[in-house]
């Protein structure tokens, strides 16, 4: 800052070389790197290019294995099941579902919780007594009970202030699991309380402390012993049992602690609504012939864009990538890609690759949607077709993933995404050395000021000596005439 400042000075004065030290400064130390600079710019430059083509590349290929696996979750590639008595249930399926085949359901039961109704108070409001409330869960079978002796029992605490309100209150927020309400009957209000479905999910209620009755089967309104309730000693407040679904898929016998049931075939979930003994209904999966029709001829069009921009991107001529060895590996994948199998798995006449859903390459390196060769898969072989658009092991988008991964895979130095690894390391070496000479740049730069700023006052110091002289000649010969 000082050199700066001086040789600054001594301009604005008209002393010295007359000349901007600062910026001769700045002109000679940039001129000594501009070669290596403009040379390291310029490789920058064509890294981002190709950085940028890879990256294109790679997001077409993952936006189309994204699109794709949307359409089988969530769109309507998505197996969706059918049912010919919607009364007794509503199917659905799983992601991942195949959605194949047919099978028979009969409702025999339905899953039902246990329901108790207490005794009935004069208002909400009465208090209950003070003391405890156990709840203790098991199978309740007739007039007796079995503990599951591994399930914590859940014990409320009831205060001499409690009202019946606070007591379902209590029950509800217990973390039990349990539901408690207080229902306003003709007969006054009562506390109801309902268990889980599930035969496993049945109670009783055991009560104690302060306000309980004296004598046992006496308890009024006001003793805590009288919500107690036991199967023994019930006199209508049992309002539901707790109880299985019992229900025949294909004839075979299964019981499920809730109405929903899953662990199916096929992905099948079922919620069951009602009962059709003796009246067995069928469920199947729609037919998506058509949305599979048109998911393939989207799917050709987006592989041809892709193809489009790997032509330009890649051209040998010109291309950012014309000599790169991803886009290379990539040109040999797209042209196996229709005859790769999809379902190794498949059965004999069973459709296993994307040429047997009509995928077609072109000798020009195009692809073409064979619609009659879909149409006639579809016709042979319409289950094993629907179940090769899954989000299973297998299938269309298990194999336009896995493309997908591998031409992005940065491990591995001959995909796009080692192509984009090997240029941004590349890359980050141009900066650091850019940086370098920056830095020697500064050095230089510092240095050169320091010097012709020493030097301009030099120059200063000999101009002011010679018109010193100068001045003083001009005396010496103005005294001799």
């Amino acid at each position: 800052m000082e050199s700066t400042t001086t040789s600054s000075i001594i301009s604005a004065l008209g002393g010295g070389s007359g000349v901007d030290m600062t910026k001769l400064a700045n002109d000679l130390a940039e001129a000594r790197f501009l070669s290596q600079v403009s040379q390291l710019e310029s490789r920058s430059e064509l890294l981002e290019a190709r950085i940028s083509a890879a990256s294109t590349l790679k997001n077409q290929l993952s936006q189309l294995a994204s699109a794709l696996g949307d359409r089988i979750r969530n769109g309507n590639l998505a197996p969706s099941a059918t049912i010919g008595n919607g009364s007794v249930a509503q199917v659905s399926v799983l992601a991942g579902g195949s959605g194949t085949g047919t099978y028979s359901l009969e409702v025999n039961q339905l899953a039902a919780s246990q329901t108790l109704a207490s005794q009935s108070y004069g208002a909400s409001t009465d208090l209950v007594g003070e003391g405890e409330l156990t709840i203790r869960f098991g199978s309740v079978s007739g007039g007796s009970f079995t503990e599951d002796t591994e399930r914590t029992a859940a014990v409320i605490s009831v205060s001499a202030t409690d009202t019946l309100a606070d007591v379902a209150d209590k029950i509800r927020t217990s973390g039990s699991g349990l539901n408690a309400y207080v229902a306003n009957t003709a007969n006054g209000p009562q506390l109801v309380v309902k268990g889980a479905t599930g035969e496993a999910n049945g109670f009783v209620i055991e009560a104690s402390g302060a306000s309980a009755a004296a004598v046992p089967g006496t308890a009024a309104p006001g003793n805590i012993d009288y919500l107690a309730w036991d199967p023994s000693t019930d006199s209508g407040q049992l309002k539901a049992s707790a109880q299985n679904a019992a229900y025949l898929f294909d004839g075979v016998a299964m019981t499920s602690a809730g109405n929903k049931v899953t662990g199916l075939p096929a992905g099948l979930v079922l919620s069951l609504t009602g009962t059709n003994s003796g009246a067995p209904t069928q469920i199947g999966f729609a037919d998506k012939s058509s949305e599979i029709t048109t998911m393939m001829g989207d799917f050709v069009a987006a592989l041809n864009d892709i193809s489009s921009s790997l032509a330009e991107l890649g051209n040998p001529e010109g291309g950012e990538l014309g000599n790169d060895p991803g886009a290379r590996a990539l040109r040999r994948a797209l042209a196996s890609l229709s005859t790769q199998v999809v379902m190794p798995n498949a059965g004999p006449g069973e459709p296993s690759t994307l040429a047997d859903l009509g995928l077609k390459r072109t000798r020009e390196g195009n692809f073409e949607f064979d619609g009659d060769r879909l149409r006639q898969t579809l016709a042979d072989q319409p289950a094993a077709t629907s179940a090769m658009f899954t989000t299973g092991l297998f299938g269309v988008f298990a194999t336009v993933d896995s493309f997908a991964r591998n031409v992005g895979s940065r491990t591995d130095p001959g995909s796009l995404g080692g192509s984009i690894t090997r240029y941004s390391s590349q890359l980050e070496r141009m900066d650091d050395r850019l940086a370098k000479i920056a830095e020697q740049q500064e050095s230089l730069r510092e240095r050169l000021v320091t010097n012709f700023t020493a030097a301009d006052r030099r120059v200063a110091q000999s101009q002011s000596t010679l018109e010193f002289l100068k001045n003083q000649v001009a005396i010496w010969t103005a005294n001799r005439n």
